[in-house]
């Protein structure tokens, strides 16, 4: 009798949508508090998850929901860089 394999699940700080850890992009706030794109999935730090679309992370800006999701501030500049960085990823 074969195992399954579970897929792990994570869900998008935005929109709520649940989905496979690969089928999101995650977003980390490490302890000298940069946040960045983390294509590798491995990357130390606080991570957050978002759909891989610009527009999940538009509505991320609008919201400020790495604000709420870091307990922090989250600058508008880190908010412009991170939306760079996804659009190269599309």
């Amino acid at each position: 009798m074969q195992k399954i394999k579970k897929v792990p699940q994570r869900k998008c700080i935005v929109c709520q949508e649940r989905e496979s850890k690969k089928g999101l992009m995650r977003i980390v706030k490490n302890k000298e508090g940069q946040i960045f794109l983390d294509p590798t999935k491995k990357a130390n730090g606080r991570g957050a998850y978002i759909c891989k679309d610009s527009e999940c992370l538009k509505k991320a800006i609008k919201t400020k929901a790495l604000n709420k999701a870091f307990k922090i501030e989250v600058s508008s500049e880190v908010y412009e860089n991170l939306l760079k960085e996804l659009e190269s990823y599309e």
